[in-house]
């Protein structure tokens, strides 16, 4: 079994994807024997136990090309990677592309980039046989041309397809593939194991601490022309709310979701100055669902922050750059409380958060019993790609997921 994707690339939800499907693999197929094709080797072999190679020949694939001999090699690299990706498909029986958002474009993404990567993949897959599983993957409408094209046939060539929401599957079918087949199933993230406690609601007169969650945001890949602008928006907005939280006496812990969040974290540390804030150093899922346990309440930004927040259990406020945010909030019953990252409004979202903190004993409760539910589906989405991947498995001698766990 092979796994793929942006991996040990620094971004924790994709790596909690990958740890998701890892447990599944040890607990349902242990004989299984697993290695990576993926952007981190070294981290993912060092954190996972398992052998990686390299996603690129080029190792300077994702800086800017701008002198004639790094554009030639990265230009040789794309040809290179066609026979790298083939060979490594060749050997195996089936590949598993755990979640991602590898079929969107929601934030700034070039068409040679990671979608012609996945294509090699799927492609690769179909010439030579081994089934290539696209496993609660998360897609979105795409203008651009280039990328359209090789994420549309990237889907067309896997054997199987399943989403973690249903407007991703919508996408899909309005970029013509036929999604007849495929279903969807609650982000794979969900599946790790939850925190073992959570803070209880504080008395009215000693507030607890809230985590935001913030990201290096300049809009998406249709947003290039005035990303810095939406950044410095998006930056102010947040550091006003953290403001007026610390105002109030609130300790506020800060989250991240990739490295490159780091620069927003000291921003704000810089601009608000109090000792009630600091920054939370979680390296992996699991650390970030501890710290959202811990608090009272979550405001985030990243996906996977949003995810870690709401498996813990903890009232959570979006600030949403994406449907697949609306999505996943409306899935957990707190739809009414996004808030567009675009045109983050300080005043607006205190209000906001105020709601979510009135109702919070009511949300924990709705949260206990979504969580519930999510669990159930996916141990269908386990049990159903038991099914596409191992064929001969005899799922009357295999336990399922939640008892081998």
């Amino acid at each position: 079994m092979g796994v793929f994707g942006l991996l040990g690339s620094g971004n924790l939800g994709n790596d909690g994807s990958l740890e998701a499907v890892l447990g599944y693999l040890r607990a349902e197929h242990p004989k299984a024997v697993v290695d990576a094709l993926c952007g981190g080797p070294e981290v993912v072999t060092a954190r996972y136990g398992i052998p990686a190679t390299r996603l690129h020949w080029y190792r300077g694939e994702y800086r800017t090309a701008s002198r004639a001999g790094a554009i030639a090699a990265k230009g040789l690299g794309k040809l290179v990677d066609v026979f790298r990706t083939a060979a490594w498909v060749r050997r195996h029986d089936a590949v598993i592309v755990p979640g991602m958002g590898v079929l969107e474009a929601t934030l700034p993404l070039r068409p040679w980039g990671f979608p012609y990567s996945l294509f090699l993949l799927c492609a690769s897959g179909r010439l030579l046989r081994t089934r290539v599983a696209l496993v609660g993957v998360g897609a979105a409408p795409i203008r651009d041309r280039p990328t359209r094209a090789l994420v549309r046939w990237s889907a067309r060539l896997a054997a199987y397809r399943s989403y973690r929401d249903d407007q991703s599957r919508d996408a899909m079918r309005a970029m013509g593939v036929d999604t007849s087949r495929d279903e969807v199933y609650p982000d794979l993230a969900f599946a790790l194991p939850a925190p073992r406690t959570s803070a209880p609601p504080g008395p009215p007169d000693s507030p607890g601490p809230v985590c935001v969650g913030v990201m290096a945001f300049h809009g998406g890949n249709d947003d290039r022309a005035r990303a810095e602008e939406i950044h410095r928006r998006y930056l102010d907005g947040v550091t006003r709310f953290v403001r007026a939280l610390v105002e109030d006496g609130r300790p506020v812990r800060l989250l991240t979701g990739d490295a490159c969040d780091a620069p927003v974290v000291a921003a704000i540390l810089d601009a608000v100055d109090s000792p009630l804030v600091t920054a939370a150093e979680a390296a992996s899922l699991a650390g970030l669902m501890t710290e959202t346990a811990a608090a009272e309440a979550v405001v985030a930004t990243r996906y996977h922050n949003l995810v870690c927040a709401l498996k813990a259990g903890t009232p959570t406020l979006a600030l949403s750059y994406a449907a697949k945010s609306d999505a996943l909030m409306a899935r957990m019953g707190l739809d009414a409380f996004c808030h567009p990252a675009r045109e983050v409004d300080a005043d607006r979202l205190l209000e906001q958060f105020r709601a979510l903190e009135k109702r919070s004993a009511e949300l924990r409760r709705t949260l206990t019993e979504r969580n519930r539910v999510t669990a159930r589906q996916l141990e269908d989405q386990f049990t159903a790609l038991t099914t596409a991947l191992f064929p001969a498995a005899d799922p009357t001698q295999t336990p399922t997921y939640r008892e081998a766990r």
